[in-house]
C-alpha cells in the first residue's frame, strides 16, 4: 500500500527536519486509507522527548549511549491529541515520520522494534543540515521493513 503525500506536506516535513537538525525530528501523519493507498491529509510536527531514562529492558542497553541525534520518542499526549483530532476530522493516524541526521533513510533496529504493521514510517535523511533523501517503510507480518512507495 503506497502513501500519498503532497509536495506542500513534504515541504513541511523537510523544513521541520532541517530546523531540528542535528537532532531527530518526529511527527504524526493523519489521513485516510482508500484500500490501495494511505492518503495523508495533515502533518503534525511533534517534539522529540527522547531521554535516556526510557531505557527499561536489557535489549535496549545500547540506547543508554543514544541522544536525540539518533533516537526519538513522541509523547503519548501528542499521540492521544492526534487521535482525538483525527476522530473529529474523520481521519486516522496513517503513519509516523522522523529524520535520521547524518545517516541514511533506512530503518534502524530501534525503528523496527517500535513499529506496527498498520502504519507507514517515512524517514528523512538530513546531511549537514540539508535534506538528502526520504524513503517510507512499512513493517510486514514477518516484522521486516519493506519500502512503502511515496
Amino acid at each position: 500500500m503506497s502513501i500519498v503525500i503532497t509536495t506542500a506536506q513534504l515541504k513541511t516535513i523537510y523544513d521541520y527536519a532541517e530546523a531540528i537538525y542535528p537532532e531527530e525530528c518526529c511527527g504524526i501523519l493523519l489521513g485516510r486509507i482508500d484500500g490501495v493507498s494511505k492518503i495523508v491529509v495533515e502533518v503534525i510536527e511533534t517534539i522529540n522527548i527522547w531521554e535516556k531514562s526510557e531505557v527499561t529492558t536489557l535489549k535496549n542497553l545500547d540506547d543508554l549511549n543514544r541522544t536525540k541525534h539518533s533516537r526519538y520518542t513522541i509523547s503519548p499526549r501528542d499521540i492521544l491529541q492526534a487521535q482525538k483530532r483525527g476522530r473529529d476530522l474523520q481521519l486516522d493516524i496513517v503513519g509516523f515520520f522522523h529524520s535520521h541526521p547524518d545517516a541514511p533513510s533506512i530503518p534502524s533496529t530501534c525503528d523496527r522494534e517500535r513499529a506496527w504493521e498498520i502504519y507507514s514510517y517515512p524517514i528523512i535523511s538530513v546531511t549537514n543540515g540539508k535534506i538528502n533523501d526520504i524513503k517510507s517503510w512499512v513493517l510486514n507480518s514477518e516484522e521486516i521493513f519493506q519500502l512503502n512507495p511515496v
